[in-house]
């Protein structure tokens, strides 16, 4: 393990990304973003590997963690820096107590366009769409939905917040930076690109007209997503198919990420793409 560098200063440039990295994450990254555990670690790695848009460009871990962690930093490139620190010098650098002791600074390449992303689908394709959805926590868990439940692709509107996001990005276990996706254009704009290729697309709410389980899909299915609260605007309902998730009586709504996880489970099902 020749190749670890020690930090002793929080103040060292070289590790400057993750410099106080609750409010670096709400300012502009330019592609860049922070991994945080061994999940996204291990997520970050088989990407960076795969060779694609996502590359790894240094890690940051707890001193007493690196032997742990021996196996999973032998799966980055040599010339990958790894940097190493005391908790006390950890905590000072990340700006609160980091009790998982396992940081990276990675870098994506710029999304597809909207229309790119679509053009690439296959012909049988699954995708989930999100419009509005700014909880870090629920655009984290549309992304492990869509990884687990075999989503082709994800799709946001431009008010969705940005997926890499390191809540966002720990919540989906890494899957942001497996899953493909666009964040471009409005609602309408990016249905109305899914319409024109043919995709079924049926908008997700309560007060649906289907029951979800009782959709025969087509080979080409978006399933649509609004936020907590609001839910998806009239227009959207009033254009598409609506489907509901049927639950208790009473019970204004489910979440975000569970809605998104049943709908996706039983549509992907219906079309035979789970074992």
């Amino acid at each position: 393990m020749g190749r670890l560098i020690e930090i002793t200063d929080p103040g060292d440039v070289r590790i400057a990304e993750f410099t106080s990295i609750r409010e670096r994450d709400l300012t502009g990254r330019h592609g860049q973003f922070v991994a945080e555990g061994t999940v996204v670690l291990s997520m970050l790695a088989k990407a960076h590997a795969d060779g694609g848009s996502v590359r790894a460009e240094k890690l940051l871990l707890l001193k007493n963690r690196v032997a742990g962690l021996s196996d999973l930093i032998e799966q980055f490139a040599a010339d990958i820096p790894v940097y190493v620190a005391e908790a006390a010098v950890l905590d000072a650098i990340a700006g609160f107590h980091l009790h998982r002791g396992v940081l990276a600074l990675g870098s994506r390449a710029a999304p597809p366009e909207l229309n790119d992303l679509v053009s690439r689908l296959p012909n049988n394709s699954l995708v989930l769409v999100g419009c509005g959805i700014s909880n870090h926590d629920n655009i984290g868990a549309l992304f492990r939905n869509a990884a687990g439940f075999t989503a082709d692709a994800v799709f946001l509107d431009q008010t969705c917040c940005d997926p890499l996001y390191r809540k966002a990005l720990r919540v989906s276990v890494g899957s942001v930076l497996m899953v493909p996706y666009a964040r471009q254009g409005s609602a309408e704009e990016v249905l109305g690109a899914l319409a024109a290729a043919e995709f079924e697309i049926w908008a997700l709410s309560p007060g649906g007209v289907v029951e979800i389980g009782s959709i025969a899909p087509g080979r080409r299915v978006a399933l649509v997503m609004g936020t907590e609260g609001e839910g998806l605007p009239a227009a959207i309902l009033d254009r598409f198919r609506s489907a509901r998730i049927a639950q208790a009586p009473g019970l204004d709504s489910l979440n975000v990420g569970t809605a998104s996880g049943i709908a996706l489970y039983a549509i992907a099902r219906a079309m035979g793409r789970l074992g």
